[in-house]
Order: structure tokens, then C-alpha cells, then sequence
């Protein structure tokens, strides 16, 4: 831990200084390995980043900042830190590393999110069997430090450094990285509930109970519910068409992919090919192109299986349904086939790609393809069609939308 805060400290020292222009003059050679793979990093997403257009981050200003910090890391673990700060500039969560080292800040994806109201850090969702549950914080609940730093003053020190102007999108990632905390680490929070006095609240780093990728039931009215907890594993499509056999006679059926981080298309796809008879488009896509992006193409779903479920479909989203799991609720809407239901889900709106830089083998992932609904909705905008407000019970909500469906 002192290791690693020396080297957290150490390079917001070098960096400050850069920033007070005391650090440009001219430097000793080093070794090049990690000045090479910092640039391949860099020029890669220069070419095939698929966002700048939404973000206000200057790409060159990135590079004169941090090149040099890539050039005086003295491990890997350091590089690997300047890497990892690298990214945030573009506050893009499916934009990183992907193994930072440990001790350094997380991605903003926890089982707490909050947002800032009138300079205060509010919860506004927690994730249901999570840490932050099990230790009694509520929404509403005032975050007023993270690990003994003020959070205000903690958010400050991780917005991105190289931005055009500010962007509310950017302090609400700084916001939520600094409520998520460091990797291998507890969160130790101090937190206002509401008008009583602030208390401590220590999170442990919590192993969830293993669950199967894919189970299902019949409900007490008769519907089918399959959830769906991963589409990044082959095997769930089969699985998939096992719940379906079992449930092919219910009156409707709820897809429920609350708290699935998402995959590959080539799973969620065939499981949409279970509700359609013919060929039909689900998604546009684009890529980078030069300066800007490429026009559009279609995306589309082929039928398949011994049989084809005709009958109602409600999909279950919440805000930790991410990546893949906003593209198959998206896409059943797009096939006429589904009513989403839930909260707003976590806005990652585009494939990735996968890099592996050449000489250190460290790895990451980027944006690339960002997806469009059928009417060129972009999918990070996506709300679902029924909104349940934050603390209410999602599923009863979706029965009742099935119940009046199948009516």
C-alpha cells in the first residue's frame, strides 16, 4: 500500500509540475519500451476511437501530458498506471485497462451510484446482494468522504486533465470512481443519512455467491421467467433453449438481464432468433472513418430453433445491465418483440476492440462501433419503455406489464 501511494503521489508531483510548465525541458534518454507502447496506445485511438465527438477531450493534449510519464515510469506497474490515466481522459467506462494494478483507481462502476446535488454526493441507486446493501446505506444518503478524503476534494483530483471545457459527463465518472475506491482494496466511507449525524461505513471486498449464467421458472400466474446473467459465454444460448422447451406453453415470458455486465452478439443474437419467423434488422452500426464516422449498416437476427415464441416478451434492465445486456433489450424493442422495463442502464454505446500493446503485453479495450437503434437512436440514450424509479421492485413492475399484455 505505501508503495503504491509513493507512486500515486509521485506522478500527480510530476504532473502538477508539468502543469506549471517546470517539467518540459529537455529529458535523459531512456529505455523506449514503454514510450513505444504508450504511443501505440495513443495512435491507435486516435484512428479508431469512435467517441470524440461526444467527449470534450483535447487527444493531443493527452499526449504532451502524459507521453513524459510514460517515459520517467520506472516499472510496469507504473506504466501501467499512466495507461490507466491515460484512458480516463476520455471518462469512457468501456474505454480501459484491462488488469490496472492494484491499489489504483477503479472504474466507476460499483454497487453505488451517485450524482451531485447542490455540491453534495447523493446515492441514488445501490445494487441489490451487494456490500453497500448488506452495510445499511440508503438512497438519499450522503457520501461526504472515501477512505479519509473529503469526496469533493477526491473527485476533484480525478477529473480528467486535458479537457476542451468542462462536461458534466466527466464529474459524474470522477464522482462515481472515487465512491467506487481502489482495486483490492475496502471502502471506508463516511456517510449523512439524511438529518441523523455521519457515521462510518466500511464495505469489504465482498465474493458473490456464484449463480448459473442462465436459470428459469414459472411464475405464480403462469408466465416463464429466464433470467440471463451473462452473454459472454457460449454455453448460455443452449442453456437458453432448455428454459424456453421447458416454458414454450406460458402465456408470456420475462427476459430478465438486471446486473448483467454483457458479452458478445454472437450469443445474444440466436436468442433472438427464438421470437422471430423471418430475417429482420435489430441495430445500425458505425466506425470510425478519418476525422469522423462511416455512414451506417444493419445489423440483423436470422430465425432459428424448432419453434418460434410468439407470445408476450417483457425484458427486466437495471442500471447495472451493461454493454451486450442494452443491446438485447434494444434489439428485442427493435424486433417488435419486447417491452423493457427497469431503470436506465449503464450507457456503454459501442462494441469494443481489444488491444494488446507490443512490447510490454499489457492489454486494454476501446470503443469502437458505436451502436444505433433502428431509428439511428443512439444506444447510450436508451430508456426503457416502462421507467421504474430507483428502489421500487422491477419485477413486479414487469408482471404487471405482461399481466396487461396477456390479458
Amino acid at each position: 500500500m505505501d508503495r503504491r501511494l509513493m507512486l500515486r503521489t509521485g506522478l500527480a508531483a510530476v504532473a502538477g509540475s508539468m502543469m506549471s510548465g517546470a517539467a518540459w525541458a529537455v529529458e535523459p534518454d531512456h529505455d523506449v519500451t514503454f514510450v513505444s507502447d504508450f504511443d501505440e496506445l495513443w495512435e491507435t485511438l486516435r484512428d479508431r476511437y469512435c467517441f470524440f465527438s461526444e467527449k470534450r477531450t483535447d487527444w493531443d493534449r493527452v499526449r504532451a501530458f502524459y507521453r513524459p510519464l510514460a517515459r520517467q515510469a520506472q516499472s510496469q506497474e507504473a506504466f501501467a498506471e499512466v495507461l490507466r490515466c491515460t484512458l480516463a481522459e476520455l471518462y469512457d467506462p468501456h474505454t480501459a485497462l484491462a488488469d490496472p494494478p492494484a491499489g489504483s483507481q477503479r472504474l466507476p462502476i460499483s454497487d453505488l451510484i451517485t450524482e451531485w446535488r447542490n455540491g453534495q454526493a447523493v446515492i441514488i441507486a445501490i445494487a441489490s446482494d451487494s456490500a453497500a446493501e448488506a452495510a445499511g446505506l440508503k438512497l438519499d444518503d450522503v457520501i461526504l468522504s472515501a477512505d479519509d478524503r473529503a469526496i469533493s476534494t477526491l473527485a476533484q483530483g480525478l477529473l480528467p486533465r486535458c479537457l476542451t471545457r468542462p462536461d458534466p459527463a466527466a464529474r459524474a465518472y470522477a464522482l462515481n470512481s472515487a465512491v467506487a475506491g481502489l482495486r483490492g482494496q475496502p471502502r471506508r466511507y463516511r456517510v449523512a443519512p439524511g438529518a441523523a449525524e455521519p457515521r462510518e461505513v466500511v464495505l469489504p471486498i465482498r465474493q458473490s455467491s456464484p449463480k448459473p449464467n442462465v436459470d428459469w421458472r414459472r411464475l405464480e400466474e403462469g408466465a416463464g421467467y429466464i433470467a440471463i446473467r451473462s452473454f459472454a459465454d457460449d454455453a448460455v444460448t443452449e442453456s437458453f433453449d432448455e428454459a424456453l422447451a421447458e416454458l414454450r406453453d406460458a402465456p408470456g415470458l420475462i427476459i430478465d438481464v438486471r446486473d448483467n455486465g454483457g458479452g458478445d452478439t454472437a450469443v445474444a443474437r440466436p436468442i433472438m432468433g427464438r421470437f422471430i419467423t423471418e430475417t429482420k434488422p435489430y441495430a445500425r452500426m458505425r466506425r470510425r472513418e478519418g476525422r469522423g464516422l462511416s455512414d451506417f449498416w444493419t445489423e440483423t437476427v436470422e430465425p432459428r430453433g424448432p419453434f418460434t415464441y410468439t407470445r408476450p416478451v417483457v425484458v427486466l434492465t437495471n442500471h447495472w445491465s451493461g454493454s451486450m445486456a442494452e443491446g438485447f433489450p434494444m434489439g428485442m424493442r427493435g424486433l417488435g418483440r419486447a417491452t423493457i422495463v427497469g431503470t436506465p442502464m449503464m450507457g456503454l454505446g459501442a462494441a469494443v476492440f481489444p488491444i494488446t500493446l507490443d512490447r510490454t503485453g499489457l492489454k486494454a479495450q476501446y470503443s469502437a462501433e458505436p451502436v444505433y437503434d433502428m431509428q439511428n437512436r443512439p444506444r447510450w440514450l436508451m430508456q426503457p419503455d416502462i421507467v421504474v424509479l430507483d428502489g421500487a421492485d422491477i419485477l413486479a413492475a414487469g408482471r404487471r406489464v405482461l399481466a396487461a399484455a396477456t390479458a
